[in-house]
């Protein structure tokens, strides 16, 4: 898989590797803003609720 997009990354070696680390960082916002907070939201199982 890092093959494949190391690979259809446009430009020499070290354009390749920046442009990898703003994919990483864009996924990592993506997690952390809208991914997160809705599986939170969505199951139960992460009340911290005791003895009801």
């Amino acid at each position: 898989m890092y093959g494949f997009i190391w690979r259809h990354l446009p430009g020499p070696g070290w354009l390749k590797f920046a442009e990898a680390l703003i994919l990483i960082a864009a996924a990592v916002f993506v997690l952390f803003q809208w991914v997160f907070p809705w599986v939170i939201a969505t199951f139960p199982m992460f009340d911290s609720t005791v003895g009801e």
